[in-house]
């Protein structure tokens, strides 16, 4: 029997997340930068807008114009035309003059404000058909019943976006928001870290591919497909060994060719003490490799290992499937995440309720398996109790609380921060 490992703390395996190195950089189009991470700061080359444009529908007029307009006490302005969408204005607006003007329109020069179409009423037809030719012949009358102030309603030159400005910064994981901010300033092509390759290898003479009917005492390769969707849903690529067999030979094999095509590779089953499981052997034996950590304080996942090999993180993981999922999301996943270049950063987390006592065992973190439940106005968290095989558990839970090693439990009603299992 081999010697029992000896556990490190969760905050020192996080500690070694800076010693391994981020992948590469590339150019990729905006049209593929979904999800992408960014590898330098990028810099605004443009004001956003570069005009003053309208941000209602309506007159841009000299908000001195309107001051004091009511109801009661309309201010009566002349159309000096109509701002054509897409068009600079060829006139200018004086005091007591307006244009009429759509959302998104240039302001011509001498407004300042925008008096949205509800606040106004034609006083003759020609008012509501003014300035059909920009510039149009003065005459047209409209009445103001509201005033508005300098800058009302629309936006300034450069009041989104300055020139020079820097807009993005390296490390920033790029969301729609973020690559339309990319198309209105015309940047076609970004800098950003390729996608880091995970190699994912399943261990066990005991596990069977999917697609064969599993005899007494064998499973099903469960693990591969989960870790895949995984490391697809944190913005990798998932790189399919399928089985190894537990020999030592075999799986040392498959880990170098792992290591020459991947830049991550995870090892499920044989993690654990016992006399067929040739993890901690085949770590040791492959060139340049350091075992970091042989075992966490946490449940479940105890028995996780880290090895660094060729500055490429190599993680041995429980054989269970809830196990491994575990240790995926609240360990794999911040090195995972440095990998790609994004700034290590904690999953969103969701304020609930325990919906029950639960208890704890003291010099260990447990993560405690929930799904979410709202009544009455206040989120709960329900746990969802089982052993570490069950993937049901899994399948029910939206997401993980932590219990802090020092505590001995969590009292109903004890306000906690779930950890979400998925972002789909």
């Amino acid at each position: 029997m081999k010697d029992f490992f000896k556990v490190t703390d969760l905050p020192d395996v996080f500690d070694l997340i800076s010693g391994f190195p981020a992948v590469s950089a590339e150019t990729a189009s905006i049209a593929d930068g979904l999800g992408r991470v960014l590898a330098q700061d990028l810099a605004s080359d443009e004001d956003l807008p570069d005009f003053m444009r309208a941000t209602m529908d309506g007159y841009a007029v000299r908000a001195s114009s309107t001051f004091g307009a009511s109801e009661g006490n309309p201010a009566y302005l002349e159309v000096a035309g109509t701002i054509a969408m897409g068009e600079s204005p060829g006139f200018r607006i004086g005091p007591g003059q307006c244009a009429r003007i759509s959302t998104g329109g240039m302001l011509p020069q001498g407004a300042d404000a925008v008096v949205m179409i509800e606040h106004t009423e034609a006083l003759d037809e020609a008012g509501d058909q003014a300035g059909d030719q920009a510039g149009g012949e003065i005459g047209s009358t409209i009445e103001v019943y509201k005033s508005v102030a300098p800058g009302q309603h629309l936006l300034q030159a450069g009041e989104d976006i300055r020139k020079g400005e820097t807009i993005l910064s390296a490390g920033r994981r790029l969301r729609p928001q973020e690559i339309g901010l990319l198309a209105a300033l015309g940047i076609e092509q970004i800098p950003v870290y390729r996608l880091p390759i995970v190699a994912i290898l399943s261990t066990g003479d005991e596990v069977v591919p999917i697609d064969r009917s599993p005899k007494p005492g064998q499973i099903r390769d469960v693990n591969t497909y989960t870790l895949a969707g995984m490391v697809k849903e944190a913005g990798a690529v998932p790189l399919i060994f399928g089985i190894v067999p537990d020999e030592y030979e075999e799986l040392l094999k498959a880990c170098k060719e792992a290591l020459e095509k991947a830049d991550m590779v995870l090892i499920s089953g044989g993690s654990s003490v016992g006399t067929r499981d040739f993890t901690v052997e085949v770590f040791s034996a492959l060139p340049h490799a350091g075992i970091l950590v042989h075992g966490i304080s946490i449940s479940p996942g105890k028995p996780t290992i880290l090895a660094r090999v060729r500055e490429k993180p190599v993680w041995g993981l429980p054989g269970h499937v809830t196990s491994a999922m575990v240790v995926f999301t609240v360990v794999v996943l911040p090195f995972l995440c440095h990998l790609s270049g994004e700034k290590v950063r904690q999953k969103p987390r969701i304020t609930a309720k325990m919906a029950r006592n639960i208890s704890s065992a003291q010099g260990r973190v447990d993560f405690i398996r929930v799904r979410l439940v709202k009544r009455e106005n206040t989120l709960w968290a329900e746990p969802v109790l089982g052993k570490s095989g069950l993937i049901h558990t899994m399948v029910k839970a939206h997401g993980l609380v932590e219990i802090d090693r020092n505590t001995e439990g969590l009292d109903r009603e004890a306000r906690v921060s779930v950890i979400p299992l998925s972002t789909l």
